[in-house]
């Protein structure tokens, strides 16, 4: 399945308190629940405002409609061509 990175500009997103990451969290999960297994978020990096989450997707379209349900933005959505990584270099 497609690999995609979305950023999502949030300002102050980096000083949400725990509480405030999990209900964001759980936000995602629910609506990610509904959309069905076709859809899925392996991992976000937070900064001082923005998201960079990881997600599987079959297309663009699903990964928008998460956003749109769950109320965070997309600003950006780029395919993987390719991971590297330490073990790249071998």
């Amino acid at each position: 399945m497609p690999k995609f990175v979305i950023e999502r500009n949030i300002k102050g997103v980096g000083q949400m308190s725990p509480e405030e990451m999990r209900g964001a969290a759980q936000k995602s999960c629910s609506v990610l629940q509904k959309l069905g297994p076709q859809v899925q978020w392996q991992q976000t990096f937070v900064t001082r405002d923005k998201l960079y989450c990881v997600y599987l997707a079959p297309d663009e379209a699903l990964i928008r409609l998460h956003a749109e349900q769950s109320g965070f933005p997309a600003d950006r959505i780029s395919q993987v061509a390719a991971v590297l990584d330490p073990a790249s270099a071998d």
